[in-house]
């Protein structure tokens, strides 16, 4: 079976498994982008809390975060830990949706998607994975998102070596998912739920997963080493 039909099988094993997943579904677009760079380096329930604090003092848009000053903003979402830093990267990215599009996240959005994510790599602060985080779910638009999860379920499965650069990891999965929005916001919430449920950094819960059977090689090694130890 080559790699497409495998990528093609995994993808229906999972949702058969977990169900219909997707992430900031009818969410403001502009909320979504502050959420991207806040959760960098933390969990989401401490996004939520920062988020939150900025939409009760009124400061969840563009021009009101453009005019805040840092140290106040700083404070706002400080339970997302890294809050200073933090705070400069969202200046950078409303400096950004200011200067560019006049705070408008409908004119940003139809900016072509290859123009649009070079413009976000060059704000500092933005990498690959929240650049592609902010068109996938933020703007409905095809690209598609490469994280830690991505990373180890793929090289597990035996679909990757696990040493590939983002953009090469990301070229596989766009040539072999399609360019389907929807597709790779499913497939990306699948295959963050499989690596947080079973196929943990440390002490994976094999003999539970869905795809222990049939399609992870790292399960197969791992049985072929305990019938050895016999």
């Amino acid at each position: 079976m080559n790699r497409k039909k495998i990528l093609e099988s995994v993808f229906s094993v999972l949702y058969r498994h977990f169900g219909h997943l997707d992430w900031w579904i009818d969410v403001d677009p502009f909320e979504v982008c502050v959420g991207v760079i806040l959760t960098q380096g933390t969990n989401w329930r401490n996004v939520e809390i920062s988020i939150l604090n900025l939409k009760e003092k009124g400061f969840l848009n563009p021009q009101k975060i453009a005019f805040l000053d840092e140290d106040t903003l700083s404070e706002l979402i400080k339970p997302s830990g890294f809050f200073k830093v933090k705070a400069k990267r969202l200046k950078n990215f409303v400096q950004f949706l200011m200067s560019e599009y006049d705070g408008d996240m409908d004119k940003m959005a139809l900016e072509e998607t290859h123009v649009l994510r070079e413009k976000l790599l060059a704000i500092k602060g933005i990498g690959k994975e929240s650049a592609d985080s902010i068109l996938l779910y933020g703007l409905n638009k095809p690209s598609m998102v490469v994280d830690e999860y991505t990373r180890r379920t793929l090289a597990r499965i035996g679909l990757i070596k696990g040493n590939e650069d983002y953009d090469e990891i990301k070229e596989f999965l766009e040539k072999n998912l399609g360019r389907s929005v929807q597709m790779y916001r499913v497939f990306h919430a699948l295959i963050v739920e499989l690596a947080k449920t079973y196929c943990k950094k440390k002490d994976p819960l094999c003999t539970s997963c869905p795809l222990s059977k049939g399609y992870c090689k790292f399960y197969a090694n791992l049985l072929q080493k305990n019938l050895q130890s016999f």
